[in-house]
């Protein structure tokens, strides 16, 4: 590996994107444009982010892995994201940006209390900074040892910058590095693959070479059972995650946040043939991994495929792709801190200018809670599978009860409280004190239709009770009355000339920033020894890709009334 051009490429694209963060630093002139866009993102736009904040270092681990050993299979377990995206946009997405929202915690404190928010943002917080925290340490370990770099400084760095964009330029400029994390990974992936495929010697070589069941859509303990529960899972995942909430609300409509789901499930639908693939074709050409090795088949096959500069490409892609995932938790946390801790218990009559400057602190704060639990995974052993277990656990309890009082007007705050409560402690039962005490353990099917069921089950049973008896929580009634009170606060002239202004500048910045992607892939091009005609013909239709998001900046208009605006602000 020449790892001074993968090292310069690395850094290229990593400035750039530090870049993009610091040209939105004056774009955040509140909580609503800061961290929900103004509630005015183009629905591609969220869509795009959404599918981006699902990557991380782990798709190309643990997926990598599976589709290593087991082939098609990986594929078929991340088509129920594709099927848990469906459902979201018939049913969740639309009654999300309904509620008139800024974030799930504050659906939750009107609609059920706050003894319950705080609850749920407790948890979710702790969840949020273990997950993100070790998602952080995989993909540091993946630059020190493809780089030749220090893992403690690594991990500092690529942390440091992680958090530098997002608590500079707020949602915006996350969607953006979304949007171009999303194109440098797809370039470099659709690089990868013909020259896999050439490396195994065609594709007929390749499905001949691999094991006769490499192609059946289940294997081994991956079943019918556990791919059905998984879709369930998903379903409340992608429907109830409060990551993926903000995408929802951040649009302009229940009828945009459709499309932003519906945009997801087309990419899942698509895209885990193309991800999956690399590993599946290194099957062919190197069978002898086993155990923890078969995790590195993803990073083996760009080894040993891609050209200098080819690979720091796809190094930039999957660290970026763990940063998405990372900097929309990140942003989402300190959208709750801010709304609805700060603003909602500590300082309610916090300006604007105060509540910007809450927002920054507080993403610095939770961003340097993540790189010290990244620093301590190798320390602790075996924490990334606690943190797994930890998210196994609390994913069903925490989603599936803010999702229910969407559409039920008889379940209150005491009885989601004890759901929540009852469903924590089964599924931590189930999850560590089982296998540990009687050495009792689920199969992963069972493990997931328990976790996500029994909140389901439990919720069912109090609506019928409640329905038998009929009942209306009272929080309800509370709820109606706030949301009516929503709907009749009209938007301030000049908020709206400075959201549009700010989203028009945002597409500008997507436009830019494809043609500066386009440039270096034509650089690439010439200095590969390999690839080069592809990595060319991808350079070229980014290039023109980049023509979608500046037309559609020249779509948005200013009233006459909004023209003036900026003389009188000024």
């Amino acid at each position: 590996m020449n790892s001074v051009i993968d090292t310069t490429v690395i850094f290229v694209f990593s400035a750039f994107v530090l870049a993009i963060g610091l040209l939105f630093a004056r774009t955040g002139r509140n909580l609503k444009s800061f961290f929900a866009g103004g509630e005015a993102v183009p629905w591609f736009i969220g869509g795009l982010s959404l599918f981006m904040s699902f990557f991380s270092a782990g798709t190309f681990v643990a997926w990598g892995s599976i589709a290593y050993k087991h082939g098609w299979v990986a594929i078929t377990i991340q088509w129920t994201m594709c099927i848990g995206a469906l459902v979201t946009g018939l049913f969740l997405a639309p009654r999300w940006k309904a509620t008139g929202n800024l974030t799930a915690a504050e659906f939750i404190r009107e609609r059920l209390g706050e003894r319950v928010q705080k609850t749920y943002i407790g948890i979710f917080t702790l969840v949020s900074l273990f997950i993100k925290g070790s998602v952080l340490y995989p993909v540091a370990k993946l630059v020190s040892v493809s780089l030749g770099f220090p893992l403690v400084e690594c991990t500092i760095v690529l942390g440091i910058f992680m958090i530098a964009y997002t608590a500079v330029g707020g949602l915006w400029a996350v969607m953006v590095t979304d949007i171009l994390q999303f194109v440098i990974l797809t370039a470099a992936v659709f690089i990868l693959l013909p020259l896999s495929l050439e490396k195994a010697g065609g594709f007929d070589t390749f499905t001949q070479k691999v094991p006769d069941d490499f192609f059946n859509f289940l294997h081994g303990e991956y079943t019918f059972g556990f791919v059905m529960a998984f879709v369930f899972y998903h379903i409340a995942y992608i429907g109830g995650n409060w990551t993926f909430v903000q995408r929802y609300t951040s649009v302009d409509s229940p009828k945009s946040a459709r499309k932003v789901a519906f945009l997801f499930a087309a990419l899942y639908l698509v895209s885990p043939m193309i991800w999956m693939l690399p590993p599946m074709i290194y099957q062919s050409i190197n069978p002898t991994l086993s155990g923890l090795d078969t995790e590195n088949a993803y990073l083996m096959i760009c080894k040993l495929v891609l050209p200098p500069g080819l690979l720091g490409l796809m190094l930039t892609g999957m660290y970026f792709s763990t940063s998405a995932s990372a900097n929309t938790t990140l942003n989402v946390v300190s959208a709750v801190f801010t709304n609805d801790i700060y603003k909602g218990f500590i300082n309610p009559q916090a300006s604007d200018e105060k509540l910007i400057r809450v927002a920054r602190l507080s993403s610095w704060g939770f961003g340097i809670g993540m790189i010290i639990i990244a620093l301590l995974v190798p320390a602790a052993g075996g924490i990334v599978e606690v943190v797994l277990s930890i998210s196994a656990i609390s994913g069903g309890p925490l989603l599936a009860p803010p999702l229910w009082a969407l559409f039920s007007k008889r379940i209150n705050g005491k009885t989601t409280f004890w759901i929540t409560i009852i469903g924590l402690l089964v599924n931590l039962y189930f999850k560590v004190l089982s296998p540990t005490l009687f050495s009792y353990k689920l199969s992963r099917g069972a493990e997931t239709i328990i976790g996500i069921g029994l909140p389901l089950l439990l919720l069912l049973t109090y609506e019928l009770y409640a329905r038998s008896k009929g009942w209306i929580a009272e929080e309800y009634e509370g709820y109606l009355r706030t949301r009516s009170a929503k709907k009749a606060e009209a938007q301030a002239e000049e908020e709206s000339y400075e959201i549009k202004k700010q989203n028009q500048f945002g597409l500008q910045v997507i436009a830019g920033s494809l043609v500066f992607v386009a440039l270096m892939l034509g650089i690439l091009s010439l200095l590969t020894p390999s690839g080069a005609g592809i990595t060319a013909g991808i350079a070229v239709v980014v290039l023109l890709g980049a023509l979608i998001p500046w037309q559609a900046s020249r779509k948005i208009t200013f009233s006459a009334t909004e023209a003036e605006l900026p003389a009188k602000v000024h």
